[in-house]
């Protein structure tokens, strides 16, 4: 068994750098389609909840594509569509734009379609990441792809309000849509074997769909990371759908001073991907999934200390952004390896979908409760209200047998029984 640092392997490495190069093509996006919401069509907070309510709706068929994921032989020839089915997509809006075509139509639509090219990247992935890697590089995998995710958070965000300020958000989004083409291409050329998958019965996709989410509530270990995982997603998206209104609107922002912000904020994630692993050794796997938990949550509530001068309200921002991605690198880390321990290779694409249409599916409910409530009750105290119920997800962990898991050794016969 090979010793050597997992990024010195080629083909890892290979996927590494296409997962990074789209990963920072989606910080544009991610602060592009609001910008275009917001600036360019002129909505309010309960359009951008429902705008980023779209982007997460597809994860409610997450179940049914897992499903039918499973029993496709060709993992890496779905990541490759996926990738490219957005690359389409994203395309179309700068495409729009040169016409003098964009409408708010149009951006509920890209928002649709490229969140269904990830429904279809997601589900593919687990079986591809299991053949990619071994199960002793669960952990060092999962820490070097995180810290791509979060290397891109402290560069993209200010590259991309810069481009936009530059050259507007919809020519900006034609940078994304080439990541995707690229991470495509890497894919291309990781040669991975096909896990071996069962032939599908003739029950139907329901009936196969339902057993998958069986397996996730019947495994106390899915189970409880699922209850916390959906409850800190209910609550986060609804601080995070109004982040980017609250800094232009309210605290009269720059789109490259919020790139700036929210770049140095990320810098907390690059810290997070170094503590998470030796943290987990530390006080445990578990216990770090629950420190991360409320560390992700609970920075939202000092939003409302975002006042005084320009540099102080960029200040705050960039301060619940840096703690926040420490969180968030503490708890994923973590938990997407305890999740692979636990899960038998020939369901997947089905656990993950059916993980996914619950944790993800409650995302468009969070987006567009964070836009009501924010149109109620003021963007500030809604930021509160996320911070605190996100916190209390670590409560589903403290009676179940994640929170006393030390190591992913002492999972090795749970994939067996559950």
């Amino acid at each position: 068994m090979s010793s050597a640092p997992l990024w010195r392997d080629r083909r890892f490495a290979t996927y590494w750098a296409g997962q990074g190069i789209s990963q920072f093509g989606d910080r544009i996006t991610e602060l592009a389609i609001p910008l275009i919401a917001v600036t360019s069509l002129h909505v309010g907070a309960s359009t951008v909840g429902l705008l980023t309510a779209a982007v997460w709706a597809p994860n409610l068929l997450s179940l049914l594509v897992g499903t039918w994921v499973d029993h496709h032989v060709r993992k890496r020839r779905l990541l490759i569509i996926a990738d490219a089915l957005r690359c389409l997509v994203l395309l179309s809006l700068p495409v729009a734009h040169w016409l003098g075509a964009i409408t708010l139509a149009q951006l509920f639509l890209v928002a649709l379609l490229a969140g269904l090219g990830q429904v279809l990247y997601q589900t593919s992935y687990p079986s591809f990441f299991v053949g990619l890697v071994r199960r002793d590089q669960f952990v060092e995998a999962n820490s070097l792809l995180s810290g791509t995710r979060s290397a891109s958070f402290v560069a993209g965000p200010a590259v991309a309000g810069g481009l936009i300020q530059a050259v507007t958000a919809p020519i900006a989004m034609l940078v994304d849509a080439v990541t995707f083409a690229v991470s495509a291409v890497l894919i291309g050329r990781v040669k991975v074997p096909d896990l071996p998958v069962e032939a599908a019965d003739a029950s139907g996709l329901w009936p196969r769909a339902r057993e998958g989410m069986g397996l996730v509530l019947r495994n106390p270990y899915l189970r409880a990371s699922l209850a916390c995982a959906t409850t800190i997603n209910l609550f986060n998206l609804m601080a995070g759908t109004l982040v980017i209104l609250y800094a232009s609107r309210e605290l009269g922002l720059s789109p490259s001073l919020i790139g700036l912000a929210l770049g140095i904020g990320a810098t907390g994630g690059l810290l997070g991907t170094v503590l998470a692993g030796p943290l987990s050794r530390r006080i445990g796997i578990g216990r770090t999934i629950a420190v991360g938990a409320v560390v992700f949550s609970a920075p939202f509530a000092l939003m409302p200390l975002a006042q005084g001068p320009t540099w102080s309200r960029a200040g705050v921002l960039a301060l619940v952004e840096f703690v926040s991605s420490l969180g968030v690198m503490c708890l994923d880390i973590p938990l997407n390896a305890l999740q692979t321990a636990v899960t038998p290779d020939g369901v997947r694409s089905r656990v993950t979908g059916a993980f996914s249409t619950v944790n993800y599916g409650i995302r468009p409910a969070g987006a567009v409760l964070g836009g009501l409530m924010g149109g109620w009750i003021g963007i500030a105290p809604t930021m509160v209200v996320a911070a605190v119920g996100g916190s209390l997800s670590a409560l589903w962990l403290v009676r179940s047998p994640v929170i006393t898991t030390r190591t992913l050794a002492q999972l090795d016969d749970v994939v067996l029984t559950g």
